[in-house]
């Protein structure tokens, strides 16, 4: 009797795992968009304007971190966006008339020092032919008059320069300079109101990882944002079901400790599987593949879940045809 008993369970126990694979419950956790807002500088936290779980308006004040250093930067790169345009309108406007005429005044003063030095050459060289005077007199003569000759060309030149105004390579130099620190100044009056820490989007506050006085370093989260206008369920669809499911179709989801189920609308599936055996895919090993997939859920009672629930969801047996 055992003997005809054994082969009848086996083929009930084969039989079993032939169900349809879309009468399986797809397992998961409810889930809400998240979003982490991090640390562009490491500054002192001055003082939180939120608690944890506390809702939140886009814009809205999250916390403070302390500016002075940031202040200080901002002054610095202001006295050099003044000091740029006045060297900017200098070069524009050209030499004052007073640099002129002390320029005129320097070049008269050099061309008589040049005419004396020019005439007492000429003297010395006459004593020179007749042997009035040594050659080491004439020599300092005519180093006093070649000395007297440069110093009128430079003053001269000087003269020119001011009176001809400024070359158009320097005014784009000092174009390009005030050009440069004025965007200098811009980026840090952007870095200073990122050091008020505002809400990006509308949403529930859910971790302040910080408190007033740390000092997180950069890149640390400040704050995490639950956003969006539902929570979605996060699942895996196993391999075996996959070709059953395509985007749109209803499901309902039954959350831990809700008793009421939800109708929850297929929103994405991974192209990709979440989970790859180590072994060679053949056979029964392939109904070990996982696909991601997302479900968002209808309803107010949904909008006030928690993240984090473990759930369960199924076809919608009133959407099946």
């Amino acid at each position: 009797m055992s003997k005809h008993l054994l082969p009848s369970l086996i083929l009930l126990a084969l039989l079993g795992g032939c169900e349809p694979a879309g009468e399986q419950a797809l397992l998961g956790t409810l889930e809400w968009d998240r979003i982490g807002l991090p640390a562009e500088t490491s500054e002192t936290i001055l003082s939180w304007q939120v608690a944890e779980g506390d809702r939140v308006e886009a814009g809205q004040l999250l916390l403070e971190l302390d500016p002075r250093r940031q202040d200080a930067r901002i002054a610095q790169a202001q006295a050099e966006v003044a000091q740029a345009d006045a060297r900017l309108s200098e070069l524009s406007n050209g030499a004052r008339l007073e640099t002129i005429e002390a320029a005129q005044a320097i070049l008269a003063r050099n061309r008589a020092e040049q005419i004396d030095a020019e005439r007492n050459f000429q003297r010395f060289d006459t004593l020179y032919q007749h042997r009035q005077l040594a050659i080491a007199e004439l020599d300092r003569a005519r180093a006093s008059r070649d000395q007297a000759r440069a110093a009128t060309r430079n003053a001269d030149a000087q003269l020119r320069e001011l009176t001809h105004g400024t070359r158009p390579e320097q005014l784009q130099q000092a174009a390009a300079n005030l050009q440069a620190v004025r965007a200098n100044l811009a980026r840090l009056l952007v870095d200073r109101e990122h050091l008020s820490v505002r809400a990006p989007r509308a949403g529930r506050v859910d971790a302040l990882p910080f408190k007033p006085g740390d000092q997180p370093p950069i890149g640390a989260e400040l704050a995490s944002l639950l956003v969006g206008d539902a929570p979605y369920a996060r699942i895996y669809i196993p391999a075996s079901q996959r070709p059953h499911f395509a985007l749109g179709d209803s499901l309902r989801v039954t959350v831990q400790g809700i008793a009421q189920p939800f109708v929850a609308t297929l929103s994405s599936i991974r192209s990709e599987a979440s989970f790859t055996p180590y072994f060679a895919l053949s056979g029964d090993d392939a109904s070990r593949l996982m696909y991601r997939a997302e479900l968002r859920l209808q309803g107010d009672t949904a909008r006030q879940l928690p993240a984090g629930l473990p759930l369960s969801a199924e076809r919608d047996a009133n959407a099946q045809q």
